[in-house]
């Protein structure tokens, strides 16, 4: 979650009004405590659950994927078969004007 500066500015403002500037260092300090704990136990919950270890193997299955499409894909080949073909027409017709 990314804060732009109109948004921090429009919160300190609205936080200056509510709170008042005597108690706004500490409101600001409690805020702080509170974001780092959470991000500590976000950070734990992902350890625990391996949600790292599961976001590595989705990634593998994804190029495996994708792997398994670029080996299945045949496109290439039906071209390649169409060009020889068309040459092979041409060749053909080049043979039947000559006689």
């Amino acid at each position: 979650m990314n804060i732009g500066f109109a948004e921090l500015i429009l919160v300190l403002v609205i936080a200056y009004v509510i709170v008042g500037p005597k108690d706004l260092p500490k409101v600001a300090r409690w805020l702080g405590r509170l974001v780092r704990r959470a991000r500590a136990l976000i950070r734990e919950l992902k350890e625990e659950v391996g949600w790292n270890e599961m976001m590595a193997e989705t990634e593998d299955v994804r190029r495996d994927i994708d792997s398994a499409i670029k080996d299945a894909d045949v496109t290439a080949e039906l071209k390649d078969a169409k060009k020889q073909l068309q040459q092979s027409l041409t060749e053909a017709e080049k043979e039947t004007l000559k006689k």
